[in-house]
């Protein structure tokens, strides 16, 4: 086989930053690395690309043998180059991220590498530069969610209004006005409202609502009257 000659040896990695939402917390699904460096630390979903396979197909691959997942949407998120990011050889990482209804994958997730959820404000430290893509990951999902619902993929399939804005409090780290909320997202038409109430916080109760579908992707733009600029919110 024909190769390159006076390259160096460059090993190339995925790192899966998967968030999920459990109707009341946005949280990171977080590993023990299971090989030094670093073994037993918290640690992202990570693994080498092998010769035979993509990107996508490896990111794929390891988040299935790492935490039983399989069936996620994982988008691409960037590409970790630094020299000295990992102690032993020089490795570059392609970073990817998923949202999820955790409730909808709680039964697919494996304990073989104690994979286990963290809420976002109480995430133990990870390994290497894997903070700086989850900070990196963070903005992207603010970015995106500020111009189309993604977010409501997060969502079971009938939620309230509570939740849904609990789901934006967590991911915006920020306060939104509770009757200003209500007001402006049913003004949208994304949602359908149902007879059905959760009582489970309170006597009175709040309606059940689901995501219009005919609605999702003609009104989403109305989304945005509401949602904070994402340029303007913290990482943390």
């Amino acid at each position: 086989m024909q190769k390159y000659s006076k390259q160096t040896r460059l090993l190339l990695a995925v790192d899966c930053i998967v968030f999920g939402f459990d109707g009341e917390a946005l949280k990171i699904l977080l590993i023990k690395r299971g090989f030094q460096p670093e073994k037993g630390n918290w640690s992202l979903m990570g693994g080498f690309v092998q010769p035979d396979e993509s990107l996508d197909q490896a990111s794929n691959r390891i988040l299935k043998e790492l935490t039983g997942l399989e069936g996620v949407y994982l988008e691409q998120l960037h590409t970790f180059g630094d020299p000295q990011r990992d102690p032993i050889e020089r490795t570059v990482s392609v970073a990817y991220f998923a949202l999820i209804d955790i409730n909808k994958y709680k039964k697919q997730i494996s304990d073989d590498y104690h994979a286990e959820w963290f809420t976002m404000k109480r995430t133990p430290k990870v390994i290497f530069d894997q903070q700086e893509m989850v900070e990196l990951a963070k903005k992207r999902i603010r970015y995106k969610a500020a111009m189309h619902p993604i977010l409501f993929e997060l969502l079971p399939s009938k939620f309230t209004i509570p939740q849904l804005q609990n789901l934006y409090e967590n991911v915006f780290n920020t306060a939104i006005d509770k009757r200003n909320f209500s007001k402006r997202v049913l003004a949208t038409g994304l949602l359908i409202k149902l007879n059905e109430k959760d009582k489970a916080g309170s006597k009175r109760g709040a309606y059940y609502y689901q995501l219009n579908m005919h609605n999702y992707y003609s009104k989403f733009q109305a989304f945005m009257n509401f949602i904070p600029n994402p340029d303007s919110i913290s990482a943390s």
